[in-house]
C-alpha cells in the first residue's frame, strides 16, 4: 500500500488497525459459523447475567437497530433467549442459552489466539503501553 496524507491521522491508523483485526478474526470465526458481532455478545453475556439489550448495544459496541436483527437471528439459531426483567416487567433481558455457551466455549480459543498472538508480536512491554493508550484514547474521546 502506498503512502498517503490519511495515513498522517491517528484515527485513520485506528481504523485501519480495527479494520485488519476484525477480518482476521472474522476469518477465523467463521469456520465455527460465527461473526465478530456474535462473538461479542455471547462474551458479554457468558457470565450468565442477563443484559437489557440498551446496555448490550453499548458493551457490544453495535447501534440498535442492528443490534436487535442480530439478537433476532441468535434466538432462532437458539444461542440467546429472551425474558422479562424480574425488577421491571416492562424491560426485557437477554440471556446466553446452553447452545450459545457450547459456541463461546468453541470461538473463544480462536478470538484468545488472536489476542495472544498479537501480544507475542508486540511483546509484553508494547502491549501493556497500546492497551494504556488505547484507554486514553477512548477515555478522552474524539
Amino acid at each position: 500500500m502506498s503512502e498517503s496524507p490519511i495515513s498522517n491521522y491517528l484515527a485513520y491508523l485506528v481504523a485501519q488497525a480495527h479494520r485488519r483485526l476484525h477480518v482476521d478474526l472474522q476469518r477465523s470465526l467463521q469456520e465455527e459459523g460465527a461473526q465478530v458481532e456474535q462473538w461479542r455478545v455471547l462474551e458479554v453475556l457468558s457470565d450468565g447475567r442477563g443484559r437489557s439489550m440498551g446496555d448490550l448495544a453499548d458493551l457490544v459496541l453495535m447501534n440498535h437497530p442492528t443490534l436487535t436483527k442480530m439478537t433476532d437471528r441468535m434466538v432462532a439459531r437458539g444461542l440467546v433467549h429472551r425474558a422479562p426483567d424480574p425488577d421491571d416487567q416492562r424491560r426485557v433481558l437477554v440471556y446466553i442459552t446452553d447452545l450459545g455457551l457450547e459456541l463461546f466455549e468453541r470461538i473463544k480459543s480462536r478470538v484468545d489466539t488472536q489476542n495472544s498472538a498479537l501480544e507475542d508480536h508486540l511483546g509484553e512491554s508494547e502491549a501493556a503501553a497500546l492497551r494504556q493508550l488505547l484507554e486514553r484514547v477512548i477515555a478522552h474521546g474524539g
